[in-house]
């Protein structure tokens, strides 16, 4: 096992109280009922929970829409990210509010619930054909019912339920497939002859294809949990990283258009170093990688645990210089609401001076206690 007692240290002295919430009860097992009582009530307390609760209505139902629009036609529909759907699931999510707790509970009743989501999804015109056609490109998660079955996975209410059972299946066919390529030319197409701005090959509509969404849906769920399956995991993301190329792109066509599934599995998965910021939430996938029970059979997983054990040695705190970072995208660090492009920050306060190394040191030990009790080791 992999010693980080001085990283538990650094964050039970400095940490807030989701990080201080998620280290006792998640990975040091040792919170009594009332410390949690007293835990929940300080982050019920914390800025961004105030806010979401701002914008819960009446029939649960939170925000407008999902991973929709902030603006329409000069009318701004998000006055914050927090306002839309997809955001406030994830804050829920990050802040492990209880799925018995009235909004988490209120909100996936709402996802649920047929006439709710027609209403939800009629506020401006674009959404009401999003909503009709939300299980278009569910095979390949580039559809609205891929994100709302995914964030109630999220919530604690992804193995409860036929709909969702169903959806863990059609993930793990997208990584299956996978598996059984050795090119991405085997499954796309592409026409020379397309005037479309950015050409490059695609997939159709119905083909299985894994992307964040797909992966999240499994990483939050456990009726799929077979060693089978989890072998098979591991290997698919052996298989992407040896195979892709980190040029690859490709676009879904659907309903006649076609779209770019930017969170697509279509290029290699970045080992994490501290010296890289590569994409904007490349170590919430891999927080979301380990959470498959796939351990150190990852490759990109183990290089990654090497290099987060070598830079908490001395302290036991980790760090990342997000301003000399040669990477190409801005840091999420600067971003305070957790949306889908950015990584997991639990800290409310920035100002703090040990805000950024909490987070960064909370997910360092939470993807090595991961590893470390991977259920493919028990297989």
């Amino acid at each position: 096992m992999t010693d980080v007692s001085k990283s538990i240290d650094f964050l039970l002295e400095n940490a807030g109280p989701v990080i201080q919430y998620r280290l006792r009860r998640e990975i040091l097992h040792d919170i009594t009922e009332s410390e949690e009582e007293a835990l929940l009530e300080q982050i019920y307390e914390l800025p961004l929970f105030r806010l979401l609760a701002t914008y819960v209505k009446p029939d649960g139902y939170i925000g407008s829409g999902m991973h929709s629009w902030d603006n329409w036609r000069g009318q701004v529909l998000h006055e914050t990210p927090l306002q839309d759907g997809e955001c406030a699931a994830r804050l829920l999510s990050y802040y492990r509010i209880p799925k018995t707790h009235p909004f988490v509970a209120g909100f996936v009743s709402a996802m649920r619930d047929e006439e709710t989501l027609k209403k939800e999804f009629s506020y401006i015109p674009p959404e009401i054909p999003r909503y009709e056609n939300r299980f278009v490109g569910l095979n390949n998660g580039n559809s609205l019912m891929a994100m709302i079955y995914t964030m109630q996975a999220l919530l604690g209410y992804g193995d409860d339920y036929d709909d969702v059972r169903n959806f863990q299946d059609i993930c793990l066919l997208g990584f299956r497939r996978v598996n059984s390529i050795s090119s991405l030319d085997e499954i796309t197409k592409f026409d020379p002859n397309s005037k479309r701005r950015g050409n490059c090959p695609y997939i159709e509509e119905d083909d299985y294809f894994p992307d964040y969404y797909t992966l999240s849906m499994l990483s939050y769920t456990r009726t799929w949990r077979t060693a089978e399956n989890i072998r098979m995991l591991a290997d698919a993301f052996n298989h992407i990283n040896d195979i892709m190329k980190p040029e690859n792109a490709i676009a879904v066509r659907l309903g006649g258009k076609y779209y770019g599934p930017c969170f697509a599995f279509v290029n290699p998965v970045k080992v994490f170093r501290t010296d890289l910021i590569d994409t904007i939430a490349y170590r919430r996938m891999l927080t979301e990688i380990a959470m498959l029970g796939v351990g150190k059979k990852v490759g990109v997983l183990r290089e990654s645990a090497a290099n987060i054990e070598e830079a908490i040695k001395q302290d036991g705190i980790l760090r990342m210089n997000f301003e000399k970072s040669p990477g190409k995208r801005p840091s999420s660090m600067k971003i305070p609401y957790p949306t889908a492009y950015t990584d997991t920050r639990l800290e409310a306060d920035y100002k703090n001076k040990n805000a950024l190394n909490c987070d960064l040191t909370f997910w360092a030990v939470e993807l090595l206690y991961l590893l470390d009790n991977a259920e493919i080791e028990t297989l």
